[in-house]
């Protein structure tokens, strides 16, 4: 185990209604990008699920299963607060049973929370839409944790928490 875990505030704040970006790269080193729909955190503190829709994520999918190395940024539109947590053994595992519910619930409010920035409804929820079938998951263990909110301490490393 690498010995970064999350706070139980941190597992509250990236399992809620953020917008969830994730990157990988191939073997030259060129960069695949994705959107989440959805995150768990194990019971350990330190396991991380990502779902994400397969037909936007191909390039992403394929990326993980070549490297494993994972990023994957946690940003709330409202307070723009940024937590980017890090992977080096990602990889696709089957899907459990309530992803499909959690990525709704995690659609859900990503909208209430872009409804008081002006967003309309069907925009704010097209944002993170998916398709039930296209579903997939992710899972890596925590290596790094860093803090990206934008101010001064955008880009510390984030040290255990205990």
């Amino acid at each position: 185990m690498s010995g970064v875990t999350l706070s139980e505030e941190q597992i509250r704040f990236i399992e809620s209604g953020v917008s969830i970006s994730l990157a990988s790269r191939d073997v030259r080193r060129v960069p695949s990008v994705s959107k989440g729909v959805g995150c768990r955190v194990a019971s350990d503190r330190c396991q991380i699920r990502v779902l994400v829709d397969a037909a936007q994520s191909g390039q992403l999918l394929e990326d993980v299963a070549a490297s494993g190395a994972l990023a994957v940024v946690f940003c709330l539109p409202s307070s723009h607060r940024t937590l980017q947590l890090k992977g080096r053994d990602a990889r696709e595992v089957p899907l459990s049973a309530g992803d499909a519910e959690l990525a709704a619930r995690h659609r859900d409010a990503f909208a209430a929370d872009l409804l008081p920035l002006g967003y309309a409804l069907p925009f704010a929820r097209a944002t993170h839409d998916y398709q039930v079938e296209r579903l997939r998951a992710l899972s890596f263990t925590l290596s790094d944790l860093f803090e990206q909110t934008p101010g001064p301490h955008a880009g510390a490393r984030l040290e255990p928490s205990s």
